[in-house]
């Protein structure tokens, strides 16, 4: 079978929140770009909760017809889930999207502003500027001054472009539910228990619209997998009631979670990485969406200068190392809560969330305007680096 070839500016392997953001930026800049994706559908074989933060609603135009409402209200459970502590935000802090909608208005976007789209390719690799794609229809060979990896947690792209990988992983795994809308207030519910989630939570997120009901952790510290865990945490779960206990899932979501913080080394001569393939996700809460997102408009600006001034060396400018040093607490705080492995141990490290100072910091860590820095800030002169 002939191959065919074709010859772009930037190939973007990855066509979620992330790969879609720096695709329609450049397109819009009027580079040619081609994004491809292994999923014939965007809209299935979601993995993520899709919940949006109040930095994030306030500072990007997402279609609010396809987010939730607003949530103000989280209530964390220690492992016997009796007396949860509860935080109530003056603000509208969270909202969940409905993501697979979201990404179908994201590729719209992207191929309005002029960017290609190419469902059900999946990415074989390369180096050197030619990349190799198989399917849809005849093999296809990719010219391209550039590469951008936006394919997941553990990138492909990124091995070949000899950058850093995403090596602390957690797994996670979220059912969605229609719910009757008769729950009171829309919540956020949190379990704190390593017997269902080794390292990290179980959660509820109940809007009035759908359930959310998750769990994440270290997948060799799941008893039976992640799928049974969480059913068993289902039948119980808290923020449910009446026809709701038990809905009929309408869509079933799971996937790799990079925990270990933004990669150091997240770009070569010959791309670089956006969202969880650079890491783009908080240590501490695993939220990946407001960092992917402006962690794609630094990309897209880096990528744009070298395109315009010819010259791959402004992509060192595009360092995670100066961007990870912010997140040095969050990290901190992961690899102690790595550590709890005994329900005692948490419900020991809870009673410190009643205390005037626990309930302090817990809502600087739920309700805090930090989110991922502002890279203008921190972006090193492209004189001062060095490619190792």
């Amino acid at each position: 079978m002939i191959t065919q070839v074709r010859h772009i500016d930037v190939l973007v392997v990855g066509a979620g929140l992330a790969g879609l953001r720096v695709a329609k930026l450049l397109a819009e800049a009027g580079h040619s770009v081609l994004v491809i994706d292994r999923r014939r559908d965007l809209a299935t074989s979601i993995r993520t909760t899709g919940i949006f933060v109040r930095r994030t609603l306030d500072d990007y135009d997402l279609p609010d017809d396809l987010l939730g409402p607003a949530i103000r209200r989280v209530v964390l459970y220690p492992p016997s889930m009796r007396d949860p502590v509860e935080l109530v935000s003056e603000r509208d802090e969270y909202r969940v999207g409905e993501m697979g909608p979201i990404y179908t208005a994201g590729a719209r976007a992207a191929v309005d502003a002029g960017a290609e789209m190419l469902l059900g390719a999946r990415y074989l690799g390369g180096s050197d500027g030619e990349y190799q794609v198989a399917g849809p229809g005849r093999p296809l060979t990719v010219r391209a001054r550039f590469v951008v990896g936006a394919d997941g947690a553990r990138s492909r792209v990124a091995r070949d472009l000899r950058v850093d990988r995403n090596a602390h992983l957690l797994v996670g795994a979220e059912d969605v539910s229609e719910v009757s809308g008769s729950v009171g207030s829309p919540a956020f519910h949190c379990v704190l228990d390593p017997r269902l989630a080794p390292g990290y939570i179980a959660w509820v997120i109940n809007d009035g619209r759908h359930a959310h009901v998750g769990t994440a952790g270290y997948s060799r510290q799941f008893h039976g997998g992640v799928r049974q865990t969480l059913n068993r945490f289902a039948a119980n779960a808290p923020g449910l009631s009446g026809p709701d206990r038990s809905p009929a899932a309408v869509e079933r979501r799971g996937g790799p979670i990079p925990v270990g913080g933004l990669l150091r080394r997240i770009s070569s001569p010959e791309g670089l990485l956006v969202g969880d393939a650079a890491g783009a996700v908080s240590p501490l809460t695993a939220g990946g969406l407001d960092p992917c997102l402006r962690l794609s408009g630094y990309a897209a600006a880096a990528l744009d200068e070298a395109l315009r001034t010819g010259k791959r060396e402004a992509l060192r400018g595009y360092d995670g190392g100066s961007l990870r040093r912010k997140f040095t607490g969050r990290l901190l705080m992961r690899q102690v809560l790595a550590q709890v492995r005994h329900p005692f141990v948490a419900s020991a490290g809870f009673a410190a969330l009643r205390t005037p100072l626990g309930r302090a910091a817990a809502r600087r860590v739920l309700f805090g305007d930090h989110s991922f820095p502002d890279p203008a800030g921190h972006v090193k002169s492209v004189e001062s680096l060095h490619w190792k």
